[in-house]
């Protein structure tokens, strides 16, 4: 299996990704966002279609969509907190038509409309790889930087208040790298089911553990599971990858929830 360049490719990049999205998804879930996380990714779709379109690759074009809009999105959800849903849902529909018209003036045919909204394992180059450590390193090492204040931000805002953590600034950062989040492991699980990846684990593993590291931890940990035994997977059967790390994730999240029942009833 390993003997082909692409499946080399495909296990670096998921490991890549699952790191990520283990860490960023802890957020996430915190922060009440796997909505916002669904509309990136539909944005993210439209962006890679743009890409394509103007000649660029879809990953520069999900970069320069996602996180134009994350920065927008940001700053409205500032001031009309109130009807961000509504508008987040008029955005997302709004760029899925962008999307579609890119594909459709670019003259490419519906495989390239499947590898965007469903990944492509084949797809990945070293150079897409290399490019996805340029930006996951970018976002591991902010996260660092602004992981005291984006803890307080998402779990305890009274003491974020306390603190005089700037939490508008926080969020657009947040958001930011979210995009960046969302652009990069849409390579493997595609732009519709991203939200698989950044939100399951994260949710499962909060009902195993109560604190942010160990949340952290145990999130790649159902990541890395998810996309190295669904890549495999894959590879035996020939179906698609997406739908064995969304099945395998949906598992996890399954027996957590069975997990977190029992705790409950044994109290």
């Amino acid at each position: 299996m390993f003997s082909f360049e692409f499946m080399q490719n495909a296990y670096l990049a998921g490991t890549l990704i699952a790191i990520v999205s283990g860490i960023m998804g802890v957020f996430v879930t915190a922060r009440n966002m796997p909505f916002m996380t669904h509309t990136l990714s539909e944005i993210g779709f439209a962006g890679a279609a743009f890409g394509i379109f103007i000649g660029w690759t879809p990953l520069n074009g999900m970069l320069t969509f996602t996180t134009i809009s994350s920065i927008l999105v940001g700053e409205l959800s500032g001031k009309v907190e109130s009807r961000r849903e509504a508008v987040i849902s008029a955005i997302s529909g709004f760029f899925i038509g962008l999307g579609i018209l890119f594909l459709s003036l670019s003259n490419k045919n519906s495989s390239y409309a499947t590898n965007i909204l469903f990944g492509s394992v084949i797809g990945i180059s070293r150079q897409d790889v290399l490019q996805m450590v340029v930006l996951s390193v970018i976002v591991l090492l902010i996260l660092f930087v602004i992981f005291r204040n984006l803890k307080d931000d998402s779990f305890d805002p009274v003491g974020a208040q306390t603190n005089h953590v700037h939490s508008s600034l926080i969020s657009i950062i947040f958001l930011v790298l979210l995009a960046f989040s969302v652009s990069v492991a849409a390579q493997i699980v595609g732009s519709l089911l991203i939200f698989v990846l950044l939100t399951l684990p994260a949710a499962s593993a909060k009902y195993f553990t109560h604190t942010v590291l160990k949340m952290m931890m145990l999130g790649i940990a159902f990541a890395l599971f998810g996309v190295w035994f669904g890549l495999y997977l894959g590879y035996v059967t020939n179906w698609p990858v997406t739908f064995f790390i969304a099945t395998i994730e949906a598992g996890i999240y399954a027996i957590s929830l069975g997990y977190n029942y029992l705790q409950s009833r044994s109290e």
